[in-house]
């Protein structure tokens, strides 16, 4: 297929900037999503993982950019490589297990063998391959690999612009969502991946989308004390907002004294978390650590977009793994205290399990409407998918445009950027 087939050259048909409706085939069409994975997830800085997944010279887990599967690795040196999963001999994978630790990487077909940066080291049988067969030539494809404060993105693209220039106006959020390592630095906790029959897109627009909280998440809000359902009764207050970052990255701020969890420290300790600012004293922690450490406990007050595929969603990553036209992987990546108090990381992980669980309030809910979504787009294909919200007052934020907390500027961000990587 020709990437540039005449059905796609009216991308105003699929994305209408002035007034912001979706075509219905943005979510259904199977060639547009196969020029989607080459223009965008192969063109642009792609998230696969997190610096504290790979503590260890040879650790490493398996990833993804787009639909092409990659090692994410720590060599010798140190340095961490991102290579396709695929043997230059006959193309079987290399690595089957999820994450672990490893010296090096071999096919199971033919027993070429790989180093910790993707290096041929060696073959059987060399010489049936003549005297001019160079490994050097021959080893894994790496992709160009860049870290921002421990965030790791890869991408196909060598001319692509550097990774610190794709991030624009994210960059002084993703610093902010670091602070909630109160002190210490963020590590991932553990992980837990589903799969939801729908468009990579349906997830995309969902982070920074405050105006189905109170709808989807009702059984949420009910589950909580007092204090903390106050806390999330954001869409009432109206004191957040949603800003456009640029390149297609957004921020929903939903509670804008978390924002900067090095503020308000002398702020009263929430009833929920009096237990454990006890038990830190109790384990000797002065007060001034206490307090930084428990407030950074209940995560930012802010979800934060990263275009094509990774969110900073408040205390945990998110991370979205197209599949098919329609059907997305998701992956949520629980946060704690690289070797900070065990009491501290298990609140984390319980209030994980609260909202972002497989068992918990909040993502089962957010699966079935992501569902009914796709299911719906079968009915009315005519129809636009509107996006508009917001567009009546929105002003011009420090980065970008920014309007209200129920806004839709976020989507309007991510289908601006798509827009321009399609049109490329």
């Amino acid at each position: 297929m020709s990437l540039d087939m005449p059905k796609f050259s009216d991308l105003d048909a699929l994305y209408s900037t002035d007034d912001a409706k979706v075509g219905t085939s943005m979510y259904e069409d199977p060639e547009l999503f196969k020029v989607e994975m080459e223009k965008i997830f192969r063109r642009t800085w792609v998230w696969v993982g997190h610096e504290s997944e790979f503590p260890d010279k040879g650790s490493f887990k398996l990833s993804n950019v787009g639909l092409e599967p990659v090692i994410v690795v720590r060599d010798r040196k140190g340095t961490i490589h991102v290579m396709v999963n695929r043997c230059r001999h006959r193309a079987a994978t290399v690595c089957e297990v999820k994450k672990g630790k490893t010296s090096s990487f071999q096919c199971p077909y033919h027993g070429w063998g790989y180093g910790l940066d993707g290096s041929l080291r060696a073959l059987p049988y060399p010489e049936q391959y003549g005297d001019d067969f160079n490994k050097e030539q021959h080893g894994l494809q790496r992709l160009r690999t860049e870290i921002y404060n421990g965030m790791v993105f890869a991408t196909f693209n060598e001319e692509v612009e550097p990774l610190v220039d794709f991030l624009a106006g994210a960059k002084k959020w993703i610093d902010l969502f670091m602070k909630q390592g109160g002190g210490f630095p963020v590590k991932v906790l553990g992980e837990h991946q589903f799969s939801v029959p729908m468009n990579w897109k349906v997830q995309l627009e969902n982070t920074t989308d405050a105006y189905h909280f109170p709808v989807v998440h009702k059984s949420f809000m009910q589950s909580l004390d007092g204090q903390t359902e106050e806390m999330f009764e954001f869409l009432e207050t109206g004191k957040g907002f949603v800003e456009d970052l640029g390149n297609g990255h957004s921020v929903m701020v939903m509670i804008p004294e978390l924002v900067d969890l090095d503020e308000n420290l002398d702020a009263p300790i929430p009833d929920r978390f009096q237990e454990l600012a006890q038990e830190l004293r109790d384990e000797g922690y002065p007060d001034d650590q206490v307090r930084k450490i428990v407030r950074a406990v209940g995560g930012a007050g802010f979800n934060l977009n990263l275009f094509p595929n990774v969110a900073c969603s408040m205390a945990f990553f998110r991370v979205l793994t197209p599949k098919s036209v329609t059907q997305t992987d998701i992956r949520h990546l629980a946060l704690g205290m690289e070797s900070g108090p065990a009491s501290a990381n298990r609140m984390r992980l319980r209030l994980h399990e609260h909202f972002q669980g497989p068992m918990g309030f909040g993502s089962p809910d957010d699966a079935e409407v992501w569902e009914r979504v796709q299911r719906g787009t079968v009915g009315g294909g005519e129809l636009p998918i509107l996006v508009n919200r917001g567009m009546v007052d929105e002003q011009q934020g420090v980065d970008g445009p920014r309007g209200h907390i129920s806004a839709e500027t976020g989507m309007r961000a991510a289908y601006h950027m798509w827009k321009r990587m399609m049109s490329a």
